[in-house]
């Protein structure tokens, strides 16, 4: 009896030391794949906001202390820019890494104009289709503007979910859809979309906390039709809707960005911000000249800003970027390689963001199918005549989405506020800006620095040969 009792024991100790051996190699597995979880990626966009919208740049009518602080803790970007200023192309580029002229989304695709045979091609590798093929799981919520017929759908170029508006939240139909075109709402109530879009995220997020994601966030506001949800909306204040819609887009970020951190993965997660071009009415430009749909600093100029502690610290960079270098450089930070075969236009600016390199190839835009402008340094030479705008009057949408009331007509346009206004056509088709010195492009230097406009068109001419 005194024997089988030692002999219990043996075995009771045997089974605790083979158990706490294979706790601590299960540890050690789970520690090992901790470490080798690639980083998360996040991307949010907001549609039509301006430089001048967010606090950090250039002051704000509405404290942004959600988005400032992001800032504060990554890079924030004084000199970035998008290549088009208006929806699609732009956001075509960010995907894809690729010039207008090479994607060929160069004009938006718009379900009630008609406008359907414009999207994202087969051909084209995007963002989320590299990250798909790593393993990644992908997901993208809200606008996406890439096409709204079937072969276009996100779920057809790289993105395991979808869930939001194929288009503009003033196009229609304004139908909200998940996947392969289930309809979710509609007529969707514009109220919600915010908080509809920041609440699929943070289930996103927790769902895949222990995975390595890529989401793109994608938010309709401030485009118009200005909507918040009662969160947020202020009656009480006449003409201030333009400012509930970025309290709300503020506290969006701060939502993602808490959630990030309660799961222990904000520092494992790459964090874009950025707009996809300049404000319309009622937006600001933070000073800037021009506006949305003009190549002026005021359409393509737009706030950015990157978080990721491992690799860099946080500061302030003036360097002229643009949406290409975006694709290459999270490919970079993260360990993927591109093998595509697809020529790129943007470049790895890891180097920029952390403060050992402080030059960038010529940077353009275009509006149309013509290029416009080209940037290298602190030189703006606009190639042909710049699109101006003008006040229209008191901008109320006449229309109803479907239905659905737009909320505070009267509050949707601040008469007042224009943002960039250039009322009158320039006199010559060549201009030449030094943003340095003169960022709201009031001095035109062409015929003063000849050489400067010679050496800028050149580049336009070497760049136009690779297309």
């Amino acid at each position: 009896m005194k024997l089988l009792a030692i002999k219990n024991l043996q075995f009771l100790l045997l089974s605790t030391v083979i158990t706490v051996l294979l706790i601590g190699c299960s540890s050690r597995e789970s520690g090992k794949n901790q470490e080798e979880q690639k980083p998360n990626v996040l991307i949010i966009l907001t549609d039509d906001m301006g430089y001048g919208d967010i606090s950090c740049y250039n002051g704000s009518a509405v404290s942004t202390p959600h988005i400032d602080r992001l800032a504060e803790e990554g890079v924030r970007m004084t000199d970035f820019y998008v290549p088009t200023p208006y929806c699609a192309p732009s956001r075509a580029t960010l995907i894809t890494g690729r010039f207008p002229l090479r994607h060929q989304v160069i004009k938006n695709p718009t379900p009630d104009a008609g406008i359907d045979d414009v999207g994202i091609t087969a051909n084209e590798v995007t963002m989320g289709e590299v990250f798909q093929d790593a393993g990644y799981k992908t997901k993208l919520i809200g606008k996406w503007h890439l096409g709204h017929v079937p072969r276009y759908y996100p779920v057809r170029h790289g993105f395991d979910e979808y869930f939001g508006i194929l288009y503009s939240n003033d196009m229609r139909p304004v139908q909200l859809i998940r996947n392969d075109g289930d309809t979710v709402e509609y007529p969707v109530d514009q109220r919600t979309l915010t908080q509809k879009y920041t609440n699929s995220a943070l289930d996103f997020i927790e769902q895949q906390k222990d995975s390595s994601f890529f989401l793109m966030l994608n938010h309709a506001m401030p485009h118009k039709p200005l909507a918040a949800s009662d969160d947020f909306y202020t009656p009480e204040t006449k003409d201030d809707l333009y400012q509930d819609v970025i309290r709300e887009l503020d506290w969006s970020v701060g939502a993602v960005i808490a959630k990030l951190a309660k799961l222990n993965i904000l520092d494992n997660t790459i964090v874009v911000f950025m707009s996809d071009n300049g404000p319309w009415y009622g937006g600001s430009t933070g000073g800037l000249k021009g506006m949305k749909a003009t190549t002026w600093e005021g359409g393509i100029r737009v706030p950015f800003m990157i978080r990721y502690p491992e690799a860099l610290k946080p500061q302030v960079i003036s360097v002229p970027c643009w949406s290409p270098d975006v694709m290459p450089t999270l490919l970079s930070l993260v360990g993927l390689e591109y093998n595509q075969g697809q020529k790129m236009d943007g470049e790895d600016i890891t180097e920029v963001l952390n403060g050992r390199k402080t030059s960038h190839s010529p940077i353009f835009s275009m509006h149309g199918e013509k290029i416009i402008t080209v940037r290298k340094g602190d030189y703006k030479l606009f190639l042909s005549k710049p699109k101006t705008n003008t006040k229209p009057g008191d901008w109320v949408d006449p229309r109803r989405p479907d239905g659905t009331t737009i909320i505070a007509q009267e509050e949707q346009a601040r008469p007042e506020e224009y943002p960039g206004i250039v009322p009158e056509v320039p006199d010559n088709d060549i201009q030449l800006f030094n943003l340095e010195t003169d960022p709201s492009e009031s001095n035109d230097l062409s015929e003063q620095m000849p050489e400067k406009v010679s050496k800028l068109m050149k580049a336009y001419e070497e760049y136009l040969k690779t297309i």
